[in-house]
């Protein structure tokens, strides 16, 4: 678990199963997302149960919880690669800035990566600009890399690489 001033970063949980399907059944938040939005609950809770599976091997895909409630989560969900979901009441107010700073550092501390990535949607401006403030940069575009409900969407790659090891940390 990692606090920040707003924000618990945790493990999953199966009793987060109801936010989380608010979330990804939302379809304003899934706009960018490479799936269509959940249809049903039985979706989110495959998802949900990999999370707890994974958790148990590799602490570094965190849910975030704020006020007691689950609204988001935020990570290394697969291989080297992080990404990002809110609910939407909670959207432009820093919370996945907030969260992925206080997260990168644990995923260098705990894995061998050197280097993080993301795929994010050329459109999604909020998450291309936390990226880049994040200090990831861009590496390449490619078009239709998902195809949601029929229609193909593209995909903008960001690339973190490993921070040197800081010489006054001994």
């Amino acid at each position: 678990m990692i606090k920040t001033k707003r924000l618990i970063l945790r493990e999953p949980r199966a009793s987060d199963i109801d936010a989380m399907f608010a979330a990804y059944s939302d379809p304003e938040a899934m706009r960018y997302w490479s799936t269509p939005p959940h249809a049903t609950a039985d979706v989110t809770q495959k998802i949900l149960d990999g999370r707890i599976a994974h958790w148990a091997e590799a602490p570094v895909n965190f849910q975030i919880e704020m006020g007691g409630d689950y609204i988001g989560n935020a990570g290394n969900y697969a291989r080297n690669e992080v990404g990002f979901m809110l609910r939407r009441p909670f959207w432009r107010q820093g919370i996945v800035s907030e969260a992925m700073t206080a997260i990168l550092p644990h995923i260098w501390a705990v894995t061998d990566h050197d280097h993080l990535f993301a795929d994010a949607d050329p459109d999604n401006a909020a998450s291309c600009g936390l990226l880049r403030a994040l200090g990831f940069r861009e590496t390449h575009r490619a078009r239709n890399t998902f195809c949601i409900d029929g229609v193909w969407v593209h995909s903008v790659y960001f690339r973190l690489d490993r921070p040197p090891p800081d010489p006054d940390a001994a």
